[in-house]
């Protein structure tokens, strides 16, 4: 790789791939790329104006746990200065918000591997601006991560800059030709471990951060559990099975997600399968959530809901609904049953979380925790309840 102190970052968009301008990062040293290493490749993430905000729930969800990345950064000058785990939890964990890709670049002291564009909006695509900033990025030599429905390798200006930069462009959400996508088969019926759909009341509502940590909690513990992802982030976090089910066109998409957990179960002989759910069943701007319950056939689900929201994200008429109305609609419609409700603590306070917790396990009649505030062992035995063969095992197996 060869390195050339000269002048303004956006001019390497007329430089070789191997070529890196460092003029305006003077703390950059001369190093390899972790990906020429071996090491876990790094990333830097754009989430302007959107971190900690629903639109950028892929940079909140990457921040909070990445196998595939090492973060190292995230770009969003309205927050610029602050530690990005502790505008999510209130818990530091040194990766920090900035103003822009200068000053992400000069934070990172190398060009990082990737850049990751972590938000996630309603309409999929990126602005004007956006586009100049990704081909700068590329023009710098980093690859780009993108979970957009914008494909930029269907973009003659993007894939003309890839090439000539020498660099990759990943486009999350494609899916396959259709001549390789599959139809529903009933081989789910096949999959004798247990399976579990984290599903919720909303959109952005934080399925996939239950699931996640579900799974670890459950790993920890002795057992092999394996997540089943269903939408960019969670790919992008390095699920090793999955589909972006929301790109996938609506004939293939049931068999796509039985495809995945079929896949996970012959490859994995886990324990039990943790799929993670997209949007919400009653919601009548997707239709993700029946298709995951239609080809995974989940034996139980556990339900996530935000008691502060008010109305459905991007929807301001449309009043969000009850846990005990989505409970009704996913335990007749997916012949299962929701076997515990988590809670999302926008807008709450500890007290408020612990309030609802007892009024939701009186109403409803199932456990009830906060994944992100409360112990994981309160979801490990929701588990363990509605599945008591698994703690048998786990049991047999430490004895």
């Amino acid at each position: 790789m060869t390195i050339i102190d000269l002048a303004v970052p956006s001019s390497a968009l007329k430089t070789p791939h191997n070529v890196i301008r460092l003029g305006d990062f003077p703390n950059a040293p001369r190093v390899k790329s972790a990906i020429a290493s071996q090491q876990i490749p790094t990333a830097i993430i754009y989430c302007e104006e959107n971190f900690g905000a629903i639109d950028g729930k892929t940079a909140n969800g990457l921040v909070r746990q990445s196998e595939k990345y090492q973060i190292l950064s995230v770009i969003d000058s309205q927050k610029a200065g602050q530690d990005s785990g502790f505008v999510l939890d209130e818990k530091p964990n040194s990766i920090p918000i900035l103003r822009n890709l200068v000053d992400a670049l000069d934070h990172a002291g190398a060009v990082p591997d990737y850049f990751i564009f972590g938000i996630a909006p309603a309409s999929g695509m990126l602005s004007a601006q956006e586009r100049t900033l990704v081909l700068e990025a590329i023009g710098l030599g980093m690859n780009i991560v993108n979970g957009l429905h914008e494909f930029l390798n269907d973009d003659p200006e993007f894939a003309a800059a890839s090439v000539s930069n020498g660099v990759e462009l990943i486009d999350v959400r494609k899916p396959r030709d259709k001549k390789d996508l599959h139809l529903f088969s009933d081989r789910i019926a096949g999959v004798t471990c247990p399976r579990i759909a984290v599903l919720g009341t909303d959109c952005a509502i934080g399925k996939r951060t239950t699931a996640t940590i579900l799974t670890e909690a459950l790993n920890d513990r002795g057992l092999k559990a394996v997540l089943v992802g269903t939408g960019q982030t969670g790919l992008m976090q390095g699920a090793r099975y999955g589909v972006a089910l929301d790109a996938v066109p609506s004939q293939f998409c049931s068999g796509e997600m039985e495809a995945a957990v079929v896949d996970a179960f012959e490859g994995e002989d886990p324990d039990i399968i943790v799929v993670e759910g997209q949007g919400a069943l009653s919601h009548p701007a997707y239709s993700t959530s029946s298709f995951i319950l239609r080809g995974s056939r989940p034996q139980a689900v556990i339900l996530q809901h935000a008691p502060r929201r008010v109305h459905r994200c991007d929807f301001e008429q449309m009043a969000m609904p009850t846990p005990a109305s989505e409970i009704n609609l996913i335990e007749v419609f997916g012949d299962t049953k929701v076997i515990g409700l988590t809670i999302n603590h926008e807008n709450m306070t500890g007290s408020d979380v612990d309030k609802a917790i007892t009024l939701f396990e009186a109403e409803l009649g199932v456990p009830v925790t906060d994944a992100l505030t409360k112990s994981p062992d309160h979801l490990v035995q929701m588990v363990f309840a509605a599945f008591p063969e698994i703690e048998r095992k786990l049991i047999a197996m430490t004895q």
